[in-house]
């Protein structure tokens, strides 16, 4: 039997169910092992941009929604749906309320412990979604065309015996104009919590996932299902921590039944990230 492992609070973002890269598989596994009183789906959940030009809808993509239905039937999870751009045809809907444990909206403000944190999925300060769209839809071709070439230079790799590697996340870290961006990202954002009235601000959108703080307000990104398959988990002490599926292969190969978790590791023991991308295979300990 596989570990079972409890939350008050999972995040996660960016599946882009519909796209080639997308680890629909993955995700559906993960929610298979962690129960939690909320989840948050924080945009970019279904990529219609891809599907409207090349995706494909495939049966795992529907699997993901029957998981996360099933969420609500057995453990009553409360989901929260937050629209992210690819998603943007949720537009025409927002906000929804279905039934009591299922909603869609725009934004969302999380009461955890004793602090609030203001819920986005992040492009509203991407002036180049927002203005300038075509080209948006250009860097998301430049983006599938490297998560293309990675996969068979991954293969090659793999048959040299070398470890996963991120072209993609590679040029993010190595493009001044990339890190720039980010780093602009992470600020306005705390920026429009501060705002709000909010401790902290909790995102997705830019595919790297973090725990930090920028002046005095703490910045939190789950990261994505396309590369790093990375979630934010919120223990009932309110700490966060970021969970990468890697961990949970590891975990269940222990013999325990049971875990629930419930006073997971501090801030202090959290681990931050400040431009430090891993990649698929690297751990967390």
């Amino acid at each position: 039997m596989a570990d079972t492992t409890h939350f008050r609070t999972i995040i996660i973002s960016d599946l882009h169910l519909g796209a080639g890269g997308s680890k629909a598989e993955e995700v559906t596994n993960f929610l298979k092992s962690y129960s939690c009183k909320k989840l948050i789906l924080n945009g970019d959940i279904i990529d219609a941009w891809q599907l409207k030009k090349y995706g494909v809808w495939k049966r795992k993509h529907t699997m993901f929604f029957k998981r996360v239905l099933k969420m609500i039937e057995q453990n009553n999870t409360k989901v929260i749906y937050i629209r992210g751009n690819h998603d943007d045809f949720l537009d025409q809907i927002i906000p929804l309320r279905l039934g009591k444990n299922f909603q869609i909206r725009k934004d969302y403000v999380l009461n955890s412990g004793t602090q609030r944190f203001y819920v986005t999925h992040g492009d509203v300060f991407d002036s180049i979604t927002s203005n300038m769209k075509w080209l948006a839809y250009l860097g998301d071709m430049g983006y599938t065309f490297l998560l293309w070439l990675n996969k068979f230079y991954n293969k090659y790799r793999e048959w040299r015996g070398l470890p996963y590697y991120s072209l993609s996340q590679k040029i993010k870290q190595s493009v001044k104009l990339a890190v720039n961006y980010m780093t602009d990202f992470e600020e306005k954002l705390t920026e429009l919590a501060r705002s709000r009235s909010c401790d902290g601000v909790i995102c997705g959108h830019i595919h790297h996932p973090a725990i930090r703080e920028i002046d005095g307000i703490k910045y939190m990104n789950s990261g994505d299902w396309v590369e790093t398959l990375s979630a934010l988990v919120e223990d009932f002490e309110g700490n966060w921590s970021l969970l990468y599926y890697d961990q949970q292969i590891k975990q269940q190969k222990k013999p325990d039944n049971t875990t629930i978790i419930e006073n997971f590791p501090g801030t202090e023991k959290q681990v931050a990230f400040s431009g430090v991308f891993l990649g698929r295979n690297q751990q967390i300990i």
